[in-house]
């Protein structure tokens, strides 16, 4: 299976992915792909931190629950929580229904923009998707 890999997002090898709102922004959305949520299977319930939650790259932040297992979420950069998906209290399933779109988990303030460098592009990630 190809799984959809957006050109104009950044990827984690945790298989999140994170967009930021504008070429100069310090804003960034995040999620996770298409490869995870298939892995996860149904997704049922998130756990995320409050709004204004520190967040330190690599480290974990949330967990995500499906009916085959609960994982955590790893923040892919250092920064403040400044909002997250709402919408995911009532309709989780939006993370396996639009992963890139309507499933977004939050949004965070960088601080630090050159923890960017550091996460992969979409070709480089496509390299760790196991081919089936």
């Amino acid at each position: 299976m190809e799984y959809q890999t957006p050109e104009n997002l950044l990827y984690t090898a945790d298989h999140e992915w994170l967009r930021r709102e504008g070429d100069d922004s310090d804003e960034v959305t995040v999620g996770i792909t298409e490869f995870a949520q298939e892995q996860l299977g149904d997704v049922v319930y998130l756990e995320l931190p409050a709004d204004g939650t520190a967040l330190s790259a690599g480290e974990p932040f949330g967990e995500i629950e499906s009916a085959k297992t609960v994982a955590e979420l790893f923040a892919p950069v250092s920064g403040e929580l400044i909002g997250s998906n709402g919408e995911l209290e009532d309709r989780p399933e939006l993370v396996n229904e639009s992963p890139y779109d309507e499933g977004w988990i939050v949004r965070v303030r960088l601080s630090d923009a050159s923890e960017l460098d550091g996460l992969l592009d979409a070709d480089a990630y496509r390299e760790l998707i196991p081919e089936d």
